[in-house]
């Protein structure tokens, strides 16, 4: 009898209620249309580009274009991201991270909604559309989670927190056509923990969003393919460089972003009109970026995807690329537009190998794909991440030992010169706002 027992009840939890089905069949759904959202994204994201750079060559004095297109945009996104999208600024890393530390409901929308997701993909786009220097895969982290929790209300389920972990896992994932990266990131940088019972639901998210986007857009490798290790000391020598210098790089970057963006929150917050304060700073943001934009002839515009992939190709990069490009991905995000740093940092990354490479008289390939791993874990502090993630968007195999030492050197070197983590220091003031939210609710309950 207990034998028979155990059997019904084996029965029961593996094919389950109507009540059990339906919520299965939503989380499925929820994790496919993150798929085909990033898939949109993308595509919204390369024509708002796209249309920027045809501006750029429209006529003879074209290239003076971003001087009024990047300030004038840049404080529109402020504006909109302000006074209609509220919690949308930045990547949306720090809010899917902060929404995971409340238990409030009515706190955690105010980081993770269909609204602000919606406001995140057109201000992202936005942000391309006026030369500035963002990426689309942090933002769809935020996406990801904010449809996690919708799929979560309609369909009744629980564990919030594990559902905003696989649909940031799915969002990145789908992004890049990283599946692992996806979940190694949930692991690494999301989580900083990864519980037994979530680990099914980061698995089943990421492959149903990954199955969608690829009916979509079919295979393919972010930056092609690129099958070239490390086998002499020459290239070794390369391995430590892009690792130990694109580290310390990050580090300056992540530092130097976290510093200047409590100055400016904290300029903002002491002058009588907030809100004008946000735009005006953004604007000259934008001014700044446009002018990096016209000296470096235009290469710093945007994503920075092409110099990237260009530099993976074997094609050296401009000496001085990737102090531009750092410099204008640094002064976007301190702007406060909505905005990710992945794609910019990996061409930063990229920008460093290559010089590096060029003057060592190394593979400016391989140059460019340690560089990335290196700068990449010293900016998030993530090297499992930035391993696997570069991994899997070169498919260069023969060098994962080479990108996982440069991965480390970075890591390592990052956190002796920047303890604190980019995301979970950026992430302080949205939960900070969702925790007072959240005792505003409380006392409101007490009360009836």
């Amino acid at each position: 009898m207990p034998r028979k027992s155990r059997f019904l009840r084996r029965s029961r939890a593996l094919g389950g209620s109507m009540r059990v089905w339906r919520m299965r069949v939503v989380f499925w759904l929820g994790a496919g249309c993150i798929g085909l959202i990033s898939v949109g994204f993308a595509w919204l994201a390369d024509k708002a580009q796209g249309l920027f750079h045809q501006g750029l060559a429209f006529g003879a004095y074209s290239f003076l274009l971003p001087l009024v297109l990047a300030p004038c945009g840049f404080a529109l996104s402020a504006f909109l991201a302000a006074r209609y999208f509220p919690a949308s600024q930045g990547s949306g890393i720090p809010q899917a991270m902060a929404a995971r530390m409340v238990d409030d409901p009515a706190a955690r929308a105010k980081l993770l909604s269909p609204r602000i997701a919606a406001g995140k993909i057109l201000l992202t786009a936005l942000g391309l559309l006026c030369g500035g220097s963002v990426g689309r895969e942090g933002p769809t982290v935020q996406v990801g989670a904010s449809v996690m929790l919708l799929a979560a209300r309609l369909g009744k389920l629980n564990h919030a927190n594990g559902l905003i972990l696989a649909g940031s896992a799915a969002g990145i994932a789908a992004a890049f056509n990283t599946p692992l990266a996806g979940i190694v990131f949930a692991i690494e940088e999301m989580g900083k923990s990864y519980q037994a019972r979530v680990n099914g639901l980061v698995l089943i998210a990421v492959i149903l969003s990954g199955l969608s986007a690829l009916a979509l857009v079919g295979s393919y490798t972010y930056f092609g393919t690129a099958d070239l290790g490390a086998g002499s000391l020459r290239e070794w020598g390369l391995v430590a460089l892009c690792g130990i210098g694109g580290g310390a790089l990050g580090a300056l970057f992540s530092a130097g972003a976290l510093y200047a963006s409590r100055r400016i929150r904290r300029f903002v917050q002491m002058r009588p009109n907030p809100q004008r304060q946000t735009i005006l700073i953004a604007a000259l943001c934008g001014l700044a970026v446009a002018v990096i934009g016209i000296v470096s002839g235009g290469l710093t515009y945007g994503t920075g995807y092409e110099q990237a992939r260009s530099a993976v190709e074997g094609n050296a990069l401009p000496l001085f690329y990737v102090v531009e490009k750092l410099a204008a991905s640094f002064l976007t995000m301190i702007s406060g537009i909505p905005g990710g740093i992945f794609a910019p940092s990996l061409s930063v990354g990229a920008g460093l190998g290559s010089t590096i490479a060029a003057l060592l008289g190394s593979s400016i390939t391989l140059g460019a794909i340690l560089g990335m791993a290196g700068y990449f874990a010293g900016v998030v502090q993530a090297p499992m991440t930035a391993f696997v993630i570069i991994l899997e968007m070169t498919a260069n195999h023969e060098g994962a030992i080479a990108i996982m030492a440069a991965a480390m050197l970075g890591y390592a070197t990052s956190r002796l010169l920047a303890p604190e983590p980019l995301y979970h220091g950026l992430s302080r003031p949205f939960l900070a706002d969702a925790l007072r939210t959240q005792r505003t609710q409380a006392r409101k309950t007490s009360d009836i």
